[in-house]
This record gives C-alpha cells, structure tokens and sequence, in this order.
C-alpha cells in the first residue's frame, strides 16, 4: 500500500511542477497517467484491505505448534497462511514471549519487526498479565475469531463466545507446512 501511495504523491508533485513550471511542461501528460495509474492501484490495495477479515492469533500457543519448541519461523508460517486464507491477523503475546523467541524481552514494536507485521497488529501484554483475557476481548470486540489450540476452559465463563462454532480456529504443521480449521 505505500508503493502506490509514493507513487501517486511523486506523480501528483511532477504534475504541479509541470503546471507552475514553464521548462517541465513536457512532463504533465507523463506525470497524469503516472498519478491515474498510481491511483488506480492505491484503491485497488485499500479495497483488498478492508475485505480482509481480522483474525486474532494466541502467539504464545502458536509459536510452539512446530516441534513444541517456540519459533519466529512457526509464526510467519502461520501468519503467511491467514493472509493467503483472506485474514487480517493480529498477535497477542504473553510478556515472557520474547524470553522464549530470542532470550530477552521483546516489546510490540520489536516483535511486529520480527514477524513483518505493522505495530499496531501486535500486543505483548504486561508483565504478571495473562494474554488470554485481552486476546479474548479483542476478539469479541472485533468479531474476529481466535486461532489457538488453546480451549480456553478457565475463560469460558466471562466469554462463552469460545464455545460457538468458528470462534476458535485450531491448527498445526504437517510436512512442515501450516494447517488450520475452525473448532466446531
């Protein structure tokens, strides 16, 4: 989505230029269809963003689907396969995550870095916090569904929701490749 933004911002620029700017007047007729087409993929990426569905990840369960040992790599796998699947994923991570990814505290910024996803999509939750309830709310807030393994039988009373189906999406690896299907 920023290609076609810069693009567009460049293009919108060139054109001005061209307009106030006698010596670059060979360059508007260029410089609008550069901006037309700019244009064009700009609403075709902000369309494509907002049909996507969000979906909340439980990252300290899914980190561990690989070989039960905690892995960056299971994560991107797993986040690559929402994308493809038409998904929005977001994150939540108990506070020791990063202890367990790279052996030291890794805060939102640092973890959406790692994952390749924007900031805001990630919440490590503080210190003495279990991430189940924050994750549990967003997701009932959002009306999105959460992929865990987790069934969630110590929240099941404050967000019965996790017992309908499609709330939870399970999953795992086979061949060393993701998986996922919704818990009837």
């Amino acid at each position: 989505m920023r290609v076609p933004l810069v693009l567009f911002c460049a293009a919108v620029a060139v054109a001005l230029a061209a307009v106030t700017q006698p010596s670059m007047a060979d360059f508007l007729i260029p410089a609008l269809a550069a901006g037309l087409a700019a244009l064009v993929l700009l609403v075709a990426a902000l369309r494509d963003r907002l049909r996507r569905r969000p979906v909340l990840v439980d990252g300290s369960n899914v980190m561990h689907w690989r070989k039960g040992a905690p892995s960056v790599e299971t994560l991107r796998a797993v986040l690559g396969l929402l994308r493809r699947q038409g998904y929005r994923p977001g994150i939540v991570f108990d506070a020791n995550a990063g202890y367990k990814l790279a052996d030291r505290y890794m805060d939102d910024r640092e973890m959406a870095k790692v994952l390749g996803l924007p900031a805001n999509r990630v919440l490590v939750v503080p210190r003495g916090e279990p991430a189940d309830p924050t994750l549990l709310s967003a997701a009932r807030d959002m009306g999105a569904p959460v992929v865990s393994n987790d069934r969630f039988r110590d929240w099941a009373q404050a967000h019965p929701e996790v017992s309908e189906p499609g709330a939870l999406i399970r999953g795992g690896f086979r061949d060393g490749k993701p998986w996922l299907e919704p818990r009837q």
